[in-house]
This record gives structure tokens, C-alpha cells and sequence, in this order.
């Protein structure tokens, strides 16, 4: 993977790149991270991706290249965006404007995935009207932005665990219902006996429903798979 940078309103976004073998422009997916900023779960996401042909932008959010260790610090660097949905939506359209002007991604075909806060990113972007083929949440958050939508152009898939203390299953079906009223072609995967986290092999914190779930995600990555295969061709 390479550097890849982003300017927004004069903040430098410190992201990722990366482009399987052979040359020519690629389908290429965003990957928005966990609220923990640009982090290992995205890069082997990324890694992933390029291993079934696509390219891959792991994208810093926060800007900068910010990252959190500690539960608190990454709380406090997520927190802005979460209150403030406009300026995230802003910033992630930023972000698919300068994915689509990369060297070697077929700006045509792009989507976008996103881990936990990074999950509630894609669905933003999808919700903000981006020009953006296929938007993935896993475990991502639900909460609607409150801001007006000029309607939903990407095809949508949620994969969640049903356990999710972080998204509730009345937040689960209100999303599906949003989903719905916009007039969005979606789809939604709850698994159970599944926690928060399920697709990170580090998410080990079961008193606070974070815990990786191997079956789960595994199931999940194979869905996003096809999903991508059908909206991506």
C-alpha cells in the first residue's frame, strides 16, 4: 500500500492505496476505519479487496493521519464527527471526489465500506447522494443525520451483529425503514449470537458486547463478495 492524501478545506487526510497487479484502472472500494482512525483492521480489508481484484483507499477521516489507542482517546477524536454530520458529510464526499480522480481507479465503478463508526461513514456517504455504486456497514452505527437527503443513488448492504449493544435491534429495523422510505435498494444481514467488533480478530471486550465472531465475518466478507461482483461489473 501507498500513501495516499486528501485535502479538505485545508486539512491534509493521511490515507492508503492499494491496486492489484497488471496495470489499468480498477473498480476500487473506500474503506472507511473503526473510530480508531486508520488502523490495521482497514489495511487487511484493503488487502482483501486488491486479492479479489479491486483497488482500495483506506481513508483517514479524522485527518491528519489521527489515530486513538485507548477506548477514551478514540471516543474523543470520533466524537466531532458524530455531532457534527454535515461536516462528515462533507468530508466523505471529499474523499470519493479524490478517489475518483486517482491514477488506476476506473472512477466509474467505485464504492465504499466501512468498520463500526467507519460503518455509519458508509452509510453517510450513501445517504449524502454520492455518486458511489454499492456502500457496505459492518457493525457499523445507524443513527440517521438529520439532514436532508437529495436521495439514495447506491445499492446498500448491512451486516450485523444482532448482539450489537451499539446498534440496537429497533435502531436495526428504524434503518430499514429509512432505507425503505428513501427508496434505497438494500439489503441487511443480522447474525446472531454476534457482538460488536465481530470482523476484528482483536475485538476482545465481551463486558462491553465487542467481541470477534470468526463464522460471522467470514459469512459477511463472503456476502460483501458477491455484492460487490453484482453492483461492481
Amino acid at each position: 500500500m501507498k500513501p495516499f492524501q486528501m485535502t479538505h478545506q485545508g486539512v491534509t487526510h493521511e490515507g492508503l492505496i492499494a491496486l492489484p497487479p497488471g496495470g489499468g484502472a480498477v473498480p476500487t472500494i473506500l474503506i472507511f476505519p473503526t473510530f480508531s482512525g486508520v488502523d490495521q483492521l482497514a489495511s487487511e480489508a484493503a488487502e482483501r479487496l486488491t486479492g479479489w481484484g479491486y483497488g482500495a483507499i483506506v481513508c483517514d477521516v479524522y485527518g491528519e493521519g489521527r489515530t486513538g489507542e485507548t477506548r477514551e482517546e478514540c471516543t474523543a477524536l470520533m466524537r466531532p464527527f458524530v455531532e457534527d454530520r454535515a461536516m462528515l458529510r462533507a468530508i466523505l464526499l471529499a474523499w470519493a471526489d479524490a478517489a475518483r480522480g486517482a491514477d488506476g481507479v476506473d472512477g466509474g465503478r467505485l464504492a465504499a465500506i466501512g468498520f463500526c463508526f467507519g460503518g455509519l461513514c458508509a452509510l453517510d456517504l450513501a445517504r449524502a447522494g454520492a455518486d458511489v455504486r454499492a456502500v457496505g456497514s459492518f457493525h457499523g452505527l445507524f443513527t440517521p443525520t438529520g439532514l436532508p437527503s437529495p436521495g439514495i443513488k447506491a445499492k446498500i448492504a448491512v451486516y450485523h451483529g444482532w448482539d450489537d449493544p451499539m446498534a440496537t435491534p429497533d435502531q436495526f429495523v428504524a434503518l430499514g425503514r429509512e432505507l425503505s422510505e428513501a427508496g434505497a435498494d438494500w439489503q441487511a444481514h443480522a447474525y446472531g449470537g454476534t457482538m460488536h467488533g465481530f470482523t476484528s480478530p482483536r475485538a476482545a471486550a465481551p463486558e462491553l458486547g465487542v467481541l470477534y465472531n470468526e463464522v460471522a465475518a467470514e459469512r459477511a466478507w463472503a456476502s460483501l463478495r458477491l455484492f460487490l461482483a453484482e453492483t461492481l461489473a
